[in-house]
């Protein structure tokens, strides 16, 4: 089958989850042609995607999808689907796959697969249900499909191909009823999604004022920060730190969780990690029971105590 990838772009660059979205595409695929979409200017070289299994990108530079509007999104999804004669349009299940999604498989007359986990045996996918302790089989039953995969489904794998750049040009571009007034970038210098390493704390750091303890100790590993939802919602931290169910979905390779007690909402969104350690005082915390390594103490005591030996560790290893 013939498959067509929405590339996200962040900051006129597409967004890390590319590599993961064109592995997925590929194995769909299966011999099929596999392209990319990129509407918008970008800076980078659209040709890479082929590194990733992209054979053909197909590029809309017009200055007015400069900013993101899902609904200009999804509509020029659905044309480039049929412009490019593909089976499946895939898309990340994130904040914009979201809103770009169900627009095109609107307008595609497609079955809508949200949230796919991994890849389909036949026409069913699986989906992540009850907060991730279950999978379920979503089929399609439509002669064209709409999938939004969840992020870290599948580890991306480079690959020895070449994808050719076309220059795209829609039918019409729809008026935008967006106006960007301002974009305000994030101060970490690490995209939540695409960490390695994160460093997470919940209410038993007590107050906004002693997050220097999560922010030290993700300094010294090379981290991004994050949070649980009670944090994001009373205020001391930004929303877009928070991970969970109703948050975003992380799967790095390390997830440092401390003064978060696990309720099953934010193990939904974390338990994906290849490495959980759990910092609590509390040790019946349900969060030790999906951690690989748990210390029933004081994040007042413990964090400290840590960054000073990864410190210690850094400068031996000099």
């Amino acid at each position: 089958m013939n498959v067509l990838v929405y590339i996200d772009l962040q900051l006129g660059k597409p967004r890390k989850n590319a590599a993961e979205l064109l592995t997925y595409a590929s194995k769909m695929a299966d011999g099929g042609t596999v392209s990319a979409l990129v509407l918008g200017p970008c800076s980078e070289d659209l040709t890479q995607l082929g590194d990733f299994g992209a054979q053909k990108v197909l590029h809309a530079n017009a200055p007015e999808l400069a900013s993101f509007d899902g609904l200009t999104h999804g509509k020029l999804l659905a044309e480039a689907v049929q412009f490019s004669q593909s089976d499946v349009a895939i898309v990340a299940f994130d904040h914009s796959g979201r809103a770009v999604a169900p627009v095109a498989a609107a307008k595609l007359k497609a079955g809508l697969v949200a949230g796919a986990a991994g890849l389909p045996l036949g026409n069913s996918f699986p989906v992540k249900a009850f907060s991730g302790k279950a999978l379920a089989k979503v089929k399609v039953l439509t002669s064209v499909w709409v999938v939004a995969l969840t992020p870290n489904s599948i580890p991306s794998e480079k690959t020895a191909g070449t994808a050719a750049l076309e220059s795209w040009t829609p039918s019409s571009i729809p008026v935008s009823k967006i106006k960007v007034l301002a974009t305000h970038k994030n101060a970490s210098d690490i995209p939540l999604p695409e960490a390695e390493r994160v460093v997470s704390g919940g209410r038993g750091l007590k107050g906004p004022e002693n997050w220097g303890l999560v922010e030290d100790l993700a300094k010294e590993l090379g981290a991004a920060t994050a949070c649980s939802r009670p944090v994001s919602d009373i205020g001391w931290r930004p929303h877009h730190e928070h991970v969970g169910q109703t948050g975003i979905t992380i799967r790095p390779n390390l997830y440092i969780a401390a003064g978060i007690s696990g309720a099953i909402q934010h193990l939904a969104g974390v338990n994906s990690s290849k490495t959980i350690v759990v910092i609590n005082t509390d040790a019946e915390a349900p969060f030790f029971k999906a951690a690989d390594y748990g210390v029933v103490g004081d994040a007042f005591e413990v964090l400290p105590k840590l960054t000073q030996a990864i410190k210690k560790f850094k400068a031996e290893q000099a």
